[in-house]
């Protein structure tokens, strides 16, 4: 993917001014960028994720999960997906339920209602 932030200045930006969403397995950071396309980042730390195993396996899941979500999203936004330990325990349709849940209270993602309104 290359729509990634990987700049630890951006990660900065972003839990310095972003708004965020705290849950029990992900904590979501967003803010909107002039780019028109989102980028996103992942972060699965070790004092977390003792292995290495653990942190690609969750991060691969929330890549999985945004990919579901990401036609849903409206404009460009940079967003920042904190892995939790109760992430480990999910799979990728459970994480994208959480995920779209994070993203709607964060207005970035389209209504049910404004797609279907005739």
């Amino acid at each position: 993917m290359k729509n990634t932030l990987k700049e630890n200045k951006d990660f900065r930006r972003l839990y310095g001014r972003g708004k965020r969403y705290v849950g029990p397995a992900l904590v979501t950071y967003i803010m909107r960028n002039r780019a028109g396309y989102c980028r996103i980042g992942i972060t699965a730390s070790k004092k977390t994720f003792r292995h290495a195993v653990e942190r690609n396996r969750v991060r691969r899941i929330i890549r999985a999960a945004f990919y579901e979500c990401s036609r849903e999203i409206t404009g460009g936004y940079d967003i920042v997906f904190v892995a939790r330990s109760r992430a480990l325990e999910l799979k990728s349709c459970d994480m994208a339920a959480i995920m779209k849940r994070h993203l709607s209270a964060l207005g970035c993602l389209v209504e049910k209602n404004e797609e279907n309104s005739d």
